[in-house]
């Protein structure tokens, strides 16, 4: 439940929801394959399409500029 977002600028984060799943809107995250297939960028952020129709306003995106306030992260090359 941990998404790496790449920043236009070069930065690197790496943001966990784990913390988040249960909890309110979050609970619909807490299926790993709802949460793989739906993960996106929606409102030029990450988010997750809640309706399956690229609504806008009908999904659960993250401030962008929350994420890019955590720390950098190193890439990770899948291996």
């Amino acid at each position: 439940f941990t998404v790496s977002v790449y920043f236009c600028d070069g930065k690197i984060v790496r943001y966990d929801v784990k913390p988040k799943l249960g909890k309110g809107v979050f609970k619909k995250l807490s299926d790993i394959s709802f949460f793989m297939e739906r993960c996106k960028i929606m409102n030029d952020s990450l988010a997750w399409d809640v309706t399956g129709n690229n609504d806008p306003f009908e999904c659960i995106d993250i401030d962008p500029d929350f994420l890019y306030s955590l720390d950098y992260a190193d890439e990770q090359i899948a291996g």
